[in-house]
């Protein structure tokens, strides 16, 4: 059984905080007790309007919470939320263009502290409580941080990159080792060794490799957008390719058409099965030979922007940006494409972390 339970209290001149003072600036603020698991959904909101917001969705009661970060504490979440991970009760939200990491209480929504001066921060994945990393657009390393002193302690120098074009993005483990796709005007995944924080090989793929994911038979997955008409660094027909982990070496590619823009490549709870947007939602099973000709949820001309698999019991949810203006729109399917739900979140909802 899961609950949100809130209440409204005064405006706060100050507030106790982890033993210091911190003064509200936006009147009152709430009480949230968020209990059993959940669904944390972050909106990008506009490039360089501070609108970015964050969103907390109960599956079992079908109700949703917006605005949960300004509400639970007071200020507002910032500029462009990239991404959200868990480890144990506390949620690390990625603002990305406020070069600052949020640490939450995943129950109570109120922060906990934050890792500042942070170049443009893109995704966070955990080694141990002492020790993780943080990708970086427009630079050319990967920041390594204490989480548990909120402190940066060291950085990975990612080879064939310059501050301009310097891009990591999504991080996945097999081993010691983390592997990391390099997606603006790259087509690279990097191989990097943990006891030593050094880069020790890497892969070419096709054309910005979007997103990173590893499968139940430890097999990397990444798909490509193929650039653009007119990139300076090329541009291709996408693909989504099968790497495997131990040999680090490319075993299957799917090719697209020219023009298709695929994304968001996702796995199932069993991490057995794939989803990927290319305008429609597809669905493949990982040991496929070939790429389904039949979409899983058909398109409904509209912007699908993101995208989630409930690892419990296999529902799908996607994220519509619409106009890239007004607030977004989840749609909620079951594990067979049947919609079950849809809901209103914040503007440009584009990552989903499950609670």
């Amino acid at each position: 059984m899961k609950r949100i339970l809130r209440c409204i209290l005064p405006a706060l001149g100050l507030l106790l905080l982890g033993g210091g003072c911190m003064k509200w600036d936006y009147g009152s603020i709430e009480e949230f007790e968020a209990s059993g698991s959940g669904l944390f959904i972050t909106n990008e909101g506009n490039f360089q309007y501070g609108n970015a917001t964050l969103s907390y969705y109960d599956p079992e009661t079908r109700r949703v919470e917006n605005e949960v970060f300004k509400r639970a504490n007071g200020f507002k979440l910032g500029d462009v939320a990239q991404s959200m991970t868990i480890r144990g009760d506390i949620g690390w939200i990625v603002v990305n263009n406020s070069h600052v990491i949020f640490a939450i209480d995943i129950h109570t929504f109120k922060e906990v502290g934050r890792i500042t001066d942070l170049t443009s921060p893109r995704y966070i994945h955990f080694l141990s409580d002492e020790k993780a990393y943080v990708t970086q657009i427009w630079d050319n390393r990967i920041f390594i941080i204490n989480p548990r002193r909120f402190e940066i302690t060291g950085y990975i120098d990612c080879p064939g990159m310059t501050m301009e074009t310097g891009s990591t993005e999504q991080m996945v483990q097999y081993g010691k080792y983390v592997y990391v796709n390099c997606w603006s005007y790259q087509n690279r995944i990097l191989k990097i060794d943990t006891e030593t924080d050094k880069v020790v090989d890497e892969l070419q793929v096709g054309i910005q490799p979007t997103s990173l994911v590893l499968d139940c038979n430890n097999k990397l997955w990444t798909i490509t957008d193929g650039g653009y008409e007119g990139s300076p660094y090329g541009y291709e027909a996408p693909s989504l390719y099968r790497i495997d982990a131990e040999s680090f070496t490319v075993e299957k590619e799917f090719r697209f058409q020219l023009g298709d823009w695929p994304s968001e490549v996702q796995l199932n709870g069993t991490r057995d099965t794939l989803y990927w947007i290319n305008n429609d939602i597809w669905r493949m099973r990982v040991d496929a030979d070939r790429a389904p000709v039949r979409p899983f949820i058909e398109y409904r001309d509209t912007k699908y922007y993101g995208l989630t698999v409930d690892p419990r019991n296999g529902d799908v949810y996607v994220a519509d940006a619409i106009d890239y203006q007004q607030q977004g729109l989840i749609y909620r399917y079951t594990a067979d494409g049947e919609e079950i739900d849809s809901f209103y979140v914040g503007i440009i909802p584009g990552a989903f972390c499950w609670k």
